[in-house]
């Protein structure tokens, strides 16, 4: 086996962050992969790896016929480990992960019941904390492996109940459930505001009082989807609405910089054909972007093609952010000092200092058109046409 591929997953794995270990079945069908990395997860004193397999099965080519159990298996690896496990790979094209010394093992096909069952449950403690990858590693050359994985990773709590969520992530319910609460006293002052300014309130007011209300929305879903991954290991349901409030969130938060960047609805009330544009392309898009998102965040690195949707998902925000620009560009000078704030960085700062600027006050400076701008605005009205 090459060792090019096996550096370059490896070093792939070391970049991405840990997850939430929910409780997870998956079914792995004919994979030839060297290596096939199912969770990262950080461990206190406590924690705990359950692995559970069955059917499995190891199709051999005809210039192997026989492959050696032994050469397939499950381990741990820490990031500290990780560097001297690359080095012995460089060292030796040829080398085993399952024989370095820097890895934990858990077990291998040998250990599993005879066929035609073929299976293995266990748990295993780990009581070094650490940040571990939990792998699986396939050294037989030509062959390919299916079967049926459950994994159940936590750490256990003082008082005994087990927690699913990574160290240091464990705080993740509590922090959602606040920042929501900010959220929806933010969407509670910004009605106030618009309430008692009835005369200056425009369209693009209203939808920014939804961007907030499902800003909120989607928090509270965090909340309590990381509350019941973390307690239980599976979400209940609430991953659903999470993906859904984060759908129209995101639709909402770039239609909103697009529009106030035109100066839709307070300075004129339609919008140019290549503004149109920009919105028929940003949210398509959008919706790409979601679709990779519940890919990322439902599946994991076991499959196949999930570097893959890592790479679309980011294509496509960065494709995003850069289309909402152009509008930003088109507009009038008083505009375009806001054109430098980052329109993806979905922050309570962020959402704070545009609400701000353009607040529904009279005679606010981001909705007023010096002398010089509103000939430019009559000529422009003349040299293109517009739709109501």
């Amino acid at each position: 086996m090459s060792k090019t591929p096996l550096i370059l997953l490896l070093f792939l794995f070391s970049l991405l962050s840990s997850t939430t270990a929910e409780i997870k079945t998956l079914t792995i069908k004919s994979d030839s992969r060297p290596m096939i990395l199912f969770e990262k997860f950080g461990f206190t004193h406590t924690g705990h790896v359950a692995i559970s397999v069955s059917s499995v099965s190891v199709s051999a080519s005809i210039n192997a016929p026989n492959p050696d159990p032994s050469r397939l298996g499950f381990f741990l690896l820490s990031e500290e480990s990780l560097l001297q496990v690359l080095l012995e790979i460089q060292q030796n094209p040829h080398f085993c992960v399952l024989d370095s010394h820097y890895i934990q093992h858990l077990f291998t096909f040998s250990d599993l019941s005879p066929p035609p069952l073929s299976r293995f449950n266990r748990s295993y403690p780990v009581s070094s904390p650490n940040e571990y990858s939990l792998f699986f590693s396939n050294c037989a050359p030509e062959t390919r492996v299916s079967m049926n994985v459950r994994t159940e990773i936590y750490n256990l709590d003082r008082d005994g109940p087990r927690d699913y969520l990574s160290a240091g992530l464990t705080q993740l319910p509590s922090l959602y459930a606040f920042f929501s609460i900010l959220y929806l006293g933010f969407v509670g002052y910004w009605i106030y505001v618009c309430y008692t300014n009835k005369r200056s309130v425009h369209r693009i007011h209203l939808l920014m009082a939804g961007l907030l209300l499902f800003k909120a929305l989607n928090l509270i879903c965090a909340a309590e989807d990381k509350h019941y991954v973390k307690v239980s290991g599976t979400p209940h349901g609430w991953d659903v609405l999470f993906y859904i409030f984060q759908f129209i969130r995101v639709v909402l938060l770039f239609t909103v910089i697009v529009l106030i960047g035109t100066g839709w609805s307070f300075l004129k009330p339609f919008l140019q054909e290549r503004e149109k544009k920009v919105l028929m392309i940003v949210i398509p898009l959008q919706v790409l972007a979601n679709i990779a998102s519940v890919v990322i965040g439902e599946t994991g690195p076991f499959i196949k093609d999930w570097v893959t949707w890592n790479q679309v998902f980011l294509l496509v925000d960065i494709i995003c952010c850069c289309a909402i620009i152009f509008p930003i560009v088109w507009s009038i000078r008083s505009l375009r000092e806001t054109s430098k704030t980052d329109g993806k960085t979905a922050s309570l700062a962020f959402y704070l200092v545009i609400f701000y600027m353009f607040r529904p006050v009279e005679k606010n400076e981001y909705f007023v058109l010096d002398e010089e701008d509103e000939e430019a605005a009559e000529v422009a009205l003349r040299d293109e046409e517009f739709e109501l």
